[in-house]
């Protein structure tokens, strides 16, 4: 029944950094754009957040690094996606990332990074017009 239009995204905290506020408001931009978002809250491991990703049929996944361990956890995020046959599913995120670091986050899969400052409308309009739902309204197994 419906919904089957809707962009769905796992945002995530992930590594050991506390500041939430950022992204808390980049989830609200998102959601009042008509984008599904599931926020996964702190303290995420990259684990934790492709499981999420699979488990809620998600179109991309947005990650939120302030801690300066991007490389690492961008990095582990898109393995795991290719080990679990989930290339389709978008990386997109932002934090504290130098400028000089985002075509090495983009050759390995990184769709797009948003650096301090961006407007939330830019990232909004950005998700809207690069990331198709392509998992909704797929049947998936319960469990």
């Amino acid at each position: 029944m419906g919904g089957s239009s809707t962009v769905r995204v796992v945002v995530a905290k992930p590594g050991l950094d506390g500041h939430d506020r950022g992204v808390k408001v980049v989830v609200r931009a998102l959601r009042d754009a008509g984008v599904e978002v599931i926020y996964t809250g702190l303290r995420q491991t990259p684990e934790m957040v492709v499981n999420a990703a699979l488990e809620e049929d998600a179109d991309a996944i947005g990650l939120s690094v302030l801690s300066g361990a991007h490389m690492t956890i961008f990095s582990r995020v898109m393995e795991l996606l290719a080990e679990n046959d989930a290339r389709d599913i978008a990386v997109f995120g932002g934090g504290i990332i130098p400028e000089a670091e985002v075509p090495e986050l983009e050759a390995m899969g990184v769709a797009k990074v948003f650096t301090p400052g961006t407007p939330t409308s830019e990232i909004s309009e950005w998700v809207r017009e690069n990331i198709r739902p392509q998992h909704a309204g797929a049947s998936g197994a319960a469990g």
